[in-house]
């Protein structure tokens, strides 16, 4: 079997990390499996839908690297709903319905206050329209068997169909609610694994049925424990921690794909540089039925790591023009984001304001003026300096290291200063070790 899957946003709003999941998880399991991946945008609201947000889902997953193998947009389908729905009609698993909200509601208090379940309550096929009302649909559950899969995270699940409530699928005006278009849009792509949700259980337990009234297997499903914030950690709402917020705070797309691969799995969550590979160790049983936190800072803790590992040739058309493998490999380790290398880049290879030290931080530095000019930079240069200095001036750890760094980089930490002092170059070092000295 040839494995389909698909991502189905509704073209309503921005994805949020949630959103992202969903979509990576089908993607990972699909190039796992040497399959296909779908993006089907769920247009069929016409009046919240945009091709604004049409275009910056399809941007989002561009900037993440999960692009589709094919795109369909469901606004392109109707002819296609409008013919199986025939077939249903004339089977007699879809009916028209006329009841109000409003009646519905009283009635669902009534069933739940004789302690009964809320389910709808079929009406007679003989009924007469009311006067002046447009009927909604409902599909025809049918009740002679429970409806029993097994899913590929919660195992098997089991439902008593007389227990759930004929799901409405097309509404008064005719447009089209979720249910019934997304299983005629399953079997005419070949899906063959839906990925999503838990709080989708119940809506593949309908679908189900609908699958076999339109006269196909149901595909496999897989449905994931829902993502949660991890308490106190996000100040923003889960749903507005998107692309867009990852972009501006500098989050590699990896790393972001990394965390969301693995939180609420029993994998380590582990900085990895390639879809390839997190797609390799891709197993649905791995997956956990509790909730999966997601916390932005182990995000940040995260992006850093994989900053450590990225090679200079996945980065190079964001750094500065001239900046070399040289420098890439000499600063990586001390980076959070790849926009905190311009500033350390200009520190190797541009001008620092003078420090402010104190009179004997002075004196250190004027010596280790003299000291750097009779160093080779062939070998070690900074090795040299500093045992130098420790034998004439008797000073050693922060006392002899934290002033020279301060009038070498103007900073109180960051990178090795080996490399550094060797990187940035005698002219350069001694410059700024006389002008700290004079200051």
């Amino acid at each position: 079997m040839s494995v389909v899957t698909r991502f189905a946003p509704s073209p309503t709003g921005r994805l949020h990390v949630g959103n992202i999941r969903t979509a990576l998880h089908n993607f990972l399991f699909a190039r796992k499996n040497g399959g296909t991946f779908i993006l089907r945008i769920d247009d069929t609201d016409r009046e919240r839908s945009t091709a604004e947000f049409d275009q910056a889902i399809r941007d989002d997953l561009d900037w993440l690297g999960l692009r589709p193998d094919r795109l369909v947009r469901q606004s392109e389908r109707f002819d296609l709903y409008e013919r199986e729905f025939a077939k249903l009609k004339a089977a007699g698993r879809v009916y028209a319905c006329y009841e109000t909200p409003d009646e519905l509601e009283v009635r669902r208090k009534v069933l739940l206050g004789r302690g009964l379940p809320p389910v709808y309550e079929r009406k007679s096929t003989d009924e007469p329209a009311p006067e002046g009302r447009a009927a909604h649909w409902r599909f025809k559950l049918d009740h002679d068997s429970p409806i029993v899969w097994n899913d590929l995270i919660r195992g098997e699940q089991r439902f008593d169909p007389k227990l759930l409530s004929d799901p409405v699928v097309r509404r008064e005006d005719s447009s089209w609610l979720y249910l019934l278009p997304s299983v005629i849009d399953d079997i005419d792509l070949g899906v063959t694994h839906i990925v999503r949700g838990e709080d989708h259980v119940s809506n593949s337990a309908a679908q189900i049925r609908m699958f076999e009234a339109l006269g196909s297997s149901p595909p496999h499903f897989a449905h994931e424990a829902l993502l949660v914030a991890a308490e106190g950690k996000l100040s923003k709402r889960l749903g507005a921690y998107g692309v867009p917020h990852l972009r501006e705070e500098g989050v590699e797309p990896m790393t972001v794909l990394d965390v969301l691969a693995r939180i609420g799995t029993s994998e380590p969550v582990e900085p990895i540089a390639s879809l390839d590979e997190l797609a390799r160790d891709f197993d649905f049983a791995t997956f956990g039925r509790a909730p999966a936190h997601f916390d932005p800072h182990e995000v940040e803790l995260l992006n850093a790591r994989l900053l450590h590992k990225l090679h200079y040739p996945a980065v190079a058309d964001r750094l500065p023009a001239r900046a070399t493998e040289e420098d890439w490999l000499l600063l990586r380790g001390n980076l959070d984001r790849v926009a905190d290398f311009e500033p350390w880049f200009a520190v190797l290879h541009g001008e620092i304001e003078p420090p402010e030290l104190s009179h004997d931080e002075r004196l250190l530095i004027k010596d280790a003026t003299a000291a750097a000019e009779k160093v080779s930079w062939a070998a070690e240069p900074w090795r040299a300096l500093t045992e130098e200095l420790k034998r004439t001036s008797g000073k050693k750890g922060r006392e002899l290291f934290h002033p020279l760094r301060l009038a070498l980089t103007g900073r109180d930490s960051g990178p090795e200063m080996a490399g550094l002092f060797q990187r940035m170059g005698k002219e350069r070092a001694i410059r700024r070790l006389e002008a700290a000295a004079k200051r």
